[in-house]
């Protein structure tokens, strides 16, 4: 059977499905990787309870947190802060394991994850709620879009890293994405599931696999604006992140190619998926 064409994959994206509405315990999951945040989880926590309040009085909310094998006590604090689930790695394993391990245990229906450092203030995230809400099975971030802003901006390096990473993902997806690495992305449950159930990256490059993902299976996309506070407590090496990336493009390509991302049938049934081809 013929590959899913550029067009095809296009035109998938930018049309939202009509769903039932997905499947879930609460409204909304918020899912925070965390590595090495002892000193600042419980008041992450706080905020996202506290600016995401009138979703908890209107559907629930819960937050899990996942502790990428931290060894500092930031499992024990997300406990004391009394998050909703805190999953604990014995070592690390990288942000792309975390979330998905955090995807996959939690129990809204829609599942949003975001950085520990709050970069992106929890409110925003009512914005992306709304979207999947209306019909988007995936609802990413832009801090490239036209009415994102940035109040405090990223270091030159950072920058013209982002944008070359950003260059370099194109090998692997179809669309044009502005902006893949934004560290706030939200999915509807069901969608999750397929997408995180069948992702392999652990590392910086999971954002591309799971965008690849999207693509794969003819989901659709929607970005968002944002606000940005980039902080200086940030994880992300350009320059040892960029290659590490490469080495994950070419795993990702090799997945595509072996059938890894194959979903199972029961899976294509339950999201209306058609025949699925290996992605270009």
């Amino acid at each position: 059977m013929a590959r899913r064409t550029r067009a095809e994959v296009t035109e998938a994206l930018r049309t939202r499905r009509d769903r039932p509405p997905a499947p879930g315990a609460v409204r909304l999951s918020v899912v925070v990787p965390a590595y090495r945040e002892a000193d600042a989880i419980a008041a992450t926590v706080d905020r996202i309870r506290a600016e995401l309040a009138a979703v908890a009085d209107d559907g629930g909310l819960e937050v899990v947190v996942v502790d990428d094998g931290s060894g500092d006590g930031t499992a024990d604090a997300a406990r004391a802060a009394r998050a909703d689930q805190v999953l604990e790695f014995p070592q690390n394993r990288g942000k792309g394991a975390a979330v998905r391990a955090g995807m996959l245990a939690a129990t809204g229906r829609t599942l949003v994850f975001t950085d520990a450092d709050l970069s992106y203030a929890p409110a925003q995230i009512e914005r992306l709620l709304a979207a999947v809400e209306s019909g988007w099975d995936v609802v990413v971030g832009n801090r490239y879009h036209e009415g994102s802003t940035t109040l405090v901006a990223a270091g030159t390096v950072r920058q013209l890293g982002g944008r070359a990473i950003n260059l370099a993902t194109r090998a692997v997806l179809v669309g044009h994405h502005q902006d893949t690495q934004c560290g706030l992305k939200a999915f509807r449950s069901d969608v999750a599931r397929v997408i995180f159930g069948h992702s392999h990256i652990d590392g910086f490059a999971f954002d591309v696999e799971v965008i690849h993902l999207v693509e794969r299976y003819g989901l659709s996309l929607a970005e968002a604006e944002v606000e940005v506070v980039n902080s200086d407590r940030s994880t992300v090496h350009v320059v040892r992140d960029a290659l590490l990336l490469l080495a994950d493009l070419a795993r990702i390509r090799r997945n595509d190619a072996t059938g890894a991302y194959d979903p199972g049938a029961a899976e294509q049934a339950a999201l209306g998926l058609g025949p699925l081809q290996p992605g270009e």
